[in-house]
C-alpha cells in the first residue's frame, strides 16, 4: 500500500504501527510512561537536527537532503511514539486534536493574536 496525507487516515497508521508492534510482541514494554519517555527522546533528536543553526538559517534545512532526510526521519518516530501512545491509551487522536484546537481558539482569539505569538496582557 502506498501511504501519503490525502489518502491515509489516522487510523490507517495507528494499525500500521499496532500491527509492527504486535508483529513483533512488544506491547509490554509500551507502557503510557515508556512512550512518553521515548517522545521526549525522539523530539530531542529532532531538535538537534537544528542545534547550532542561527534562527535565519532553520531553513535552508528544506535545501539540505542529507538534514532533510534526517528530519522527516526524526519527525516520523516522534509520530510513531504518540499514535502509539494513543493506541496504548485508546485515545482517539482526530477527537483529542479537535478538542485542543477549540480550546485553544478560545485560549488565543484572532483578535488578539493575529500576527503575534507571545502572551499578552488581558
Amino acid at each position: 500500500m502506498h501511504y501519503n496525507d490525502a489518502a491515509t487516515t489516522v487510523n490507517d497508521l495507528k494499525k500500521l504501527i499496532e500491527r509492527f508492534v504486535r508483529d513483533r510482541e512488544w506491547e509490554k514494554f509500551h507502557t503510557p510512561r515508556n512512550l512518553a519517555e521515548s517522545i521526549c527522546i525522539e523530539a530531542a533528536e529532532l531538535l538537534e537536527i537544528f542545534q547550532w543553526d542561527l534562527a535565519n538559517e532553520s531553513d535552508s534545512i528544506l535545501n539540505d537532503s542529507v538534514k532533510f532526510g534526517r528530519l522527516k526521519e526524526e519527525l516520523a518516530d516522534v509520530l510513531i511514539y504518540c499514535l502509539s501512545l494513543a493506541n496504548r491509551t485508546k485515545i482517539d487522536i482526530a477527537e483529542a486534536i479537535a478538542d485542543k484546537m477549540e480550546k485553544n481558539e478560545r485560549k488565543y482569539p484572532v483578535e488578539k493574536f493575529k500576527g503575534f505569538y507571545e502572551k499578552k496582557e488581558s
